[in-house]
């Protein structure tokens, strides 16, 4: 065992460079930062790979609503569900719900092969209420990688 410096100094003559170095340490940060910056580039270029493999990834559904201004009473509604790149989705469960507009309830419909659904709604006005909303939320097919994340057209009701 050594027991002091100039032990350690003796058996080896360049430790003694070493140990009297205080500067020797300071390296060691600016290291360790530079491996930390280049690892989380790395990881965040194969995150954005993983990202774009389509079995990961999820497309968002929209609900088109016509007519999207109405007036109070029973009416239909026909709701196209349709994606990204305007194509109808079929077999998509639309969902009506009162908003500041008000209806029983709620209204459901499916969309049909041609990605439309027809929802039967008969919303109502408050006392001194000139306008309200009603708001559409989309349930996607199962086992489908379409999903309803972002808010959908609402329908305007105003006052006749």
């Amino acid at each position: 065992m050594l027991d002091s410096k100039s032990d350690a100094t003796d058996s080896n003559p360049g430790l003694g460079s070493f140990l009297d170095d205080r500067r020797a340490i300071e390296g060691l940060p600016v290291r360790l930062v530079i491996a930390l910056v280049v690892g989380v580039a790395s990881l965040s270029v194969m995150m954005g790979m993983i990202g774009d493999i389509d079995g990961l990834a999820s497309t968002e559904v929209d609900a088109q609503p016509q007519p999207e201004v109405t007036t109070p009473g029973s009416q239909t509604l026909d709701v196209a569900v349709v994606d990204p790149d305007g194509n109808r989705v079929s077999d998509a469960t639309v969902i009506v719900r009162g908003g500041s507009a008000r209806i029983d309830g709620l209204a459901t419909a499916k969309s049909g092969p041609d990605g439309v659904a027809s929802v039967d709604v008969s919303p109502r006005l408050g006392a001194n209420q000139l306008d309200g909303t009603l708001s559409i939320d989309v349930k996607p097919p199962a086992g489908s990688d379409f999903v309803d994340e972002r808010g959908n057209t609402e329908v305007l009701v105003v006052a006749e």
